[in-house]
């Protein structure tokens, strides 16, 4: 009698588990969203205006320069977005693509250098391929609105994982700064 309800009652956990996990979001469609207290950094990059499929050759040019002057990170890649291909045309997207670097470093064009300065933001982890970030960051600005906040700058991405030739799109990790202000 015991083995008779031993396996419909382990057969009934499963399909629980199996429905409760389906209905759960996962890391890539929730992201944990925090408000979050940052450092101000220095760091070196390349400006850029134009369409998102660029990054490319600008990450190539950035590596290139700054091997060359001997330049050399402190933390991961990241970006910085003024826009949005939500508010405006992809010729008209004003980013920066660059890095972390000790704040004695001296840049020449076409490399230039600046200081993060904004420290309170909201932050989110995103996991997946780089090119769906936008969808994190739409969950994050209508988790702003839920809380009374708005954005107050441009939005940073910090890119944790340097992707190979080999790299799956679901192993690419990120995080993401939105500085944010009370309405």
């Amino acid at each position: 009698m015991k083995k008779t309800l031993a396996i419909p009652t382990l057969l009934l956990l499963m399909f629980a588990s199996a429905v409760l996990a389906a209905a759960l979001p996962s890391a890539a469609q929730s992201p944990d969203i925090e408000l979050k207290e940052v450092s101000s950094f220095p760091y070196c990059y390349i400006p850029h205006k134009g369409p998102l499929t660029e990054i490319g050759n600008v990450i190539q040019k950035l590596m290139f320069t700054t091997r060359s002057r001997n330049i050399f990170p402190t933390g991961p890649m990241i970006g910085v977005y003024y826009n949005s291909p939500d508010e405006v045309k992809p010729e008209d997207l004003e980013w920066e693509i660059g890095f972390t670097v000790d704040a004695a470093v001296n840049v020449y064009e076409p490399l230039k250098k600046k200081v993060w300065n904004i420290t309170t933001v909201v932050s989110a982890v995103h996991r997946g391929a780089y090119e769906e970030t936008g969808k994190t960051i739409a969950k994050m600005l209508e988790w702003m609105e839920k809380k009374g906040l708005v954005q107050a700058g441009p939005v940073l991405e910090k890119y944790l994982v340097n992707p190979t030739p080999d790299t799956k799109p679901e192993d690419l990790t990120s995080e993401i700064w939105i500085p944010y202000q009370k309405k």
